[in-house]
């Protein structure tokens, strides 16, 4: 792969956006119920990526049974994910949630081999399981024991979020990704379906008080043009000049910069087996791919 400024300068800009976006969670989160952080995200995501297509004259699909697996997608990978990140942020540090988020490859990795034929389990697989698995009892402090608290429900609803991230993807693959449509179509298309739902559930879900103020809405703005919009264009470009193996290895920063931007703006206390334990994530991402993997991101 051959290096290419701007498509590095795009990836690092992903990475500090996406890991950022817990921090903008939070900080949301303190005029916003999590419901209305995740219908503002969606909705200020769907409306970026609407400009993106005008600018580019981009016709939206007519075809009802693409709209309907998108609709399907939405809940996977927007709706149900953005409400329980945002819920779970309530109880637990930014920091925790981005590392959480970091399992997401390890999932969408266990799914895909019990619904894609074409991804069985392999050996390196069942290896980088076992360490993800490892890393995810590590961060929550298993030897602890089991403590039913609001704070162990958080981080089940991480994982849930992730467990969703990681059923959109098979989803998407197997269902989307073969009509060959734009991806910023089906990134409006999921986008905007999850507006239209959160949208509806409203009333029901997201009718507190509002309290606005600079913070908050700059988070807002943040978390739904940058983080849900046009990270999803830079993403695409990244993909697109270096594959999606090597444009995947944004996952090994997000958590980074989650921690890090956690504990600079917001104080955040991190403890020794919150990184630890993301650490082992990691290494299971990097054990599941194998020694191919490994070499082209090496390589660079």
């Amino acid at each position: 792969m051959r290096l290419d400024f701007g498509v590095t300068a795009r990836f690092v800009l992903l990475a500090i956006v996406w890991g950022a976006s817990f921090l903008f969670i939070k900080i949301g989160l303190g005029g916003l119920s999590p419901a209305q952080v995740a219908l503002g995200r969606v909705a200020l995501g769907a409306l970026t990526l609407a400009v993106v297509l005008a600018v580019r004259r981009r016709p939206l699909p007519r075809d009802p049974v693409l709209w309907g697996h998108l609709a399907v997608v939405s809940v996977l990978l927007c709706a149900v994910p953005f409400l329980l990140f945002s819920w779970a942020e309530q109880y637990i540090s930014s920091g925790l949630a981005s590392i959480f988020n970091a399992t997401t490859p390890l999932i969408t990795m266990l799914l895909a081999a019990a619904a894609l034929p074409a991804e069985p389990f392999t050996p390196p697989r069942v290896l980088g399981l076992l360490l993800g698995f490892l890393g995810v009892l590590t961060i929550v402090g298993a030897w602890h024991g089991i403590d039913v608290s609001d704070q162990l429900t958080a981080q089940l609803a991480c994982l849930g979020a992730t467990t969703c991230y990681g059923a959109s993807f098979v989803y998407l693959r197997r269902f989307v990704s073969p009509r060959g449509e734009d991806p910023v179509v089906v990134a409006f298309g999921q986008t905007a379906a999850a507006t239209v739902l959160l949208g509806l559930l409203a009333p029901a879900i997201a009718a507190t008080p509002v309290h606005l103020d600079l913070p908050v809405v700059a988070s807002m703005l943040a978390l739904g043009v940058f983080g849900t919009g046009i990270a999803y264009v830079w993403n695409t470009r990244i993909i697109a000049a270096w594959g999606a193996a090597n444009a995947s290895a944004v996952t090994y920063l997000t958590p980074v910069v989650g921690v890090v931007l956690g504990v600079l703006v917001l104080g955040e206390p991190v403890s020794w087996n919150q990184p630890a334990g993301a650490a082992l994530v990691v290494l299971g991402i990097l054990a599941a791919h194998g020694r191919q993997r490994v070499r082209e991101l090496v390589r660079g």
